[in-house]
């Protein structure tokens, strides 16, 4: 990728990143629901999803190129299906922690990222605009997913800071920010649909 073209990628990662999705809605909902450090455990699981997925992404941008476009669809129906369950699941509320922390943890962080169809396809758009028009070398692939973790764990990080912010605040209000997040993910599962 020529260096001239850095900026406006970077710029497209902060507005796409930075833009509400399912993991940063999520982010904010597991802090202002459990509390900063039970979120950042989860983050975990969303930087380490997010590496895995971006990692997938330029291995099959790499070999396949432009025949993945026929396994786009399979991935947003996935994607959705996830989110609307994550919907589901940050509408009930818990009477016990064992229960809870099944909905705030590593593995849930972690499958958001890999079920994410806004980042992946993001990931694909990026590879496929930005680096395959000038090199097909791997390690370039490598370097742009690096820059991608602007766009995924570093605005999941931000978004669950902001929602921390607010614990305090919406600590007895839980059941309307169940309802607020649930609703908010719905809505992403639904956008992923009809795309």
């Amino acid at each position: 990728m020529p260096l001239r073209l850095l900026p406006s990628l970077l710029m497209l990662i902060l507005a796409w990143g930075f833009s509400p999705g399912p993991a940063n809605i999520y982010a904010m909902g597991c802090s202002i629901l459990y509390g900063r450090q039970r979120a950042l455990s989860m983050w975990w699981g969303l930087l380490c999803g997010f590496s895995t997925a971006a990692l997938a992404a330029a291995f099959v941008t790499h070999w396949i190129g432009p025949e993945m476009t026929q396994w786009v669809d399979y991935l947003r129906y996935c994607g959705a299906a996830f989110i609307l369950w994550l919907a589901y699941t940050t509408l009930r509320p818990h009477k016990d922690g064992a229960k809870s922390q099944r909905s705030c943890n590593f593995l849930t962080g972690f499958t958001v990222q890999l079920t994410n169809a806004k980042i992946i396809l993001f990931d694909f758009m990026v590879f496929t605009l930005y680096v395959l028009p000038y090199s097909t070398r791997f390690v370039d692939l490598l370097v742009a997913a690096t820059l991608l973790l602007i766009a995924g764990p570093g605005a999941n990080l931000a978004w669950l800071f902001a929602g921390s912010s607010m614990h305090t605040l919406l600590e007895r209000r839980q059941h309307l920010v169940r309802v607020a997040m649930a609703t908010m993910l719905a809505v992403c599962a639904i956008l992923i649909i009809i795309g």
